[in-house]
C-alpha cells in the first residue's frame, strides 16, 4: 500500500525549473531514499510533499490527503526534519520538546526521545548553546514527538560524528520496524545504501532511476574488480575468459575488470595453469559508483562533524505535527510502483 504518491510534479522558481515531471510512490513501512547532487531538486520535492510549497502542476497524496487542501489533517500524521530551520536561542531542549508535544494530541514520548537521541544531559541547555550536531539531533527528536505515521528527514546526519550517525541509523531502523514510513534525503551514499529499502535518483529536476540499492548497483555499476600479484609475465590469456572484460598490469600487480560472478572462473583458470595468485582481492561496486555513473558527480564525503558550542542553526529542521483536523481518510488511489518508467511489483 502506498502512503505517499506523487505524479508529474513540476515546480519552478521564476525562470528556473527546479522539479520537472517527477513521479514517485512510497510503500507503507519502508525507508525511501531520495539522492542526487546539490541543486537536483530533492528538497523542493520533499517540501511540496510536506505541504510547505505549492507545486505548479502535479498530483500529491500523503496518507490519502492532499497536502494543500488537507494540510491541517496531514500535519497531525507526519513529522518533518527540515534541511534549514532554527529555534529561539533561549529556549531549553526540554521546553522545545514539551512545546511540540503540546501541539500534538496524545504525544507523550518527549522524555523517551531525549534519551534515544542522546540529549538527556542537555535537557536544561539553551538551544543557542548547542553544537551543530546536538541541534540536528534535537530537530530529529522534534520530528518524532507526535509519533508520526510518515517521517521526512532531510540531511538527518549532517554534523553528527560517526558514532552518533550509527546510533541514528539504528533508531531509524527501529522506527521503520514499528511500522512508520521514513522518507530520507541524503548526500551520503553509505547512509543511503545502509538504510534504504528503495531509492530514487534525481538530476536536474528529474527522477532518472529508481530501485533498491542492490538493484541500482546491479543495473548501473555491474561487475567486479579482481586484483592479485603474480611473477608470471604471460597472463594475456586471462582476457580470453568469457567473464573478463579487460586486464591491466603494473609490475607484479594484475587487475581484471569482470562480471560479478567471475571470481570462480578466474581462480579456477589460474590454478589450472599452475598459478597461485598472491594478495587476491575483490572489489565490488557501491552506491557511490552508481551515483557517479548516473550524475557524473561524486557524492559527499564522510560528513564533517560540527564542533564547538553555539554554532549557527543552519542545518536541521522543525518537526511536523500540530493541532487540528479530523483523522485522515483512506480513499487512497491505487497505482503501480512507477518512478519514471521503473515499475516495482
Amino acid at each position: 500500500m502506498f502512503v505517499v504518491e506523487v505524479s508529474e510534479l513540476c515546480k519552478s522558481y521564476g525562470d528556473r525549473l527546479a522539479v520537472d515531471d517527477a513521479s514517485l510512490s512510497v510503500e507503507r513501512g519502508e525507508i525511501f531514499g531520495l539522492i542526487g547532487p546539490n541543486g537536483a531538486g530533492k528538497t523542493t520535492v520533499i517540501e511540496c510533499i510536506e505541504g510547505l510549497r505549492v507545486p505548479d502542476r502535479g498530483r500529491i497524496r500523503v496518507l490519502g490527503l492532499d497536502p494543500v487542501r488537507d494540510g491541517r489533517e496531514m500535519r497531525r500524521l507526519i513529522g518533518c526534519q527540515l534541511q534549514d530551520s532554527a529555534l529561539p536561542h533561549r529556549i531549553k531542549v526540554r521546553e522545545a520538546l514539551k512545546l511540540f508535544a503540546s501541539l500534538a494530541p496524545g504525544a507523550s514520548r518527549w522524555e523517551e526521545l531525549l534519551e534515544q537521541w542522546g540529549l538527556a544531559d542537555k535537557r536544561d541547555a539553551a538551544f543557542g548553546s548547542l553544537s551543530g550536531g546536538q541541534r540536528q539531533r534535537l530537530f530529529v527528536a522534534l520530528a518524532l514527538v507526535n509519533d508520526p505515521e510518515v517521517v521526512f528527514l532531510d540531511e538527518m546526519t549532517t554534523g553528527l560524528d560517526p558514532a552518533a550517525r550509527r546510533t541514528a541509523w539504528d533508531l531509524i531502523r527501529r522506527l521503520r520496524d514499528r511500522g512508520a514510513t521514513v522518507i530520507l534525503v541524503t548526500h551520503f551514499m553509505d547512509e543511503a545504501e545502509e538504510l534504504c529499502d528503495w531509492l530514487a535518483v534525481m538530476r536536474q529536476g528529474r527522477i532518472i532511476a529508481a530501485d533498491s540499492p542492490r538493484g541500482l548497483i546491479d543495473r548501473f555499476a555491474p561487475g567486479i574488480n579482481i586484483t592479485f600479484s603474480s611473477e608470471n609475465g604471460d597472463l594475456g590469456w586471462l582476457e580470453q575468459l568469457e567473464p573478463v572484460h579487460s586486464m591491466s598490469r603494473r609490475g607484479r600487480r594484475v587487475s581484471l575488470e569482470a562480471d560479478s560472478d567471475a571470481l570462480v572462473a578466474v581462480a579456477g583458470a589460474l590454478f589450472e595453469h599452475g598459478l597461485h595468485p598472491a594478495d587476491l582481492d575483490v572489489n565490488r561496486p557501491s552506491l557511490e559508483d552508481v551515483f557517479l555513473a548516473l550524475t557524473g558527480e561524486r557524492a559527499a564525503d564522510e560528513p564533517a562533524v560540527s564542533s564547538g558550542e553555539g554554532g549557527s542553526g543552519g542545518s536541521g529542521g522543525q518537526a511536523g505535527g500540530g493541532p487540528g483536523g479530523a483523522a485522515a481518510g483512506h480513499n487512497r488511489a491505487e497505482s503501480p510502483r512507477m518512478i519514471k518508467g521503473v515499475r516495482r511489483g
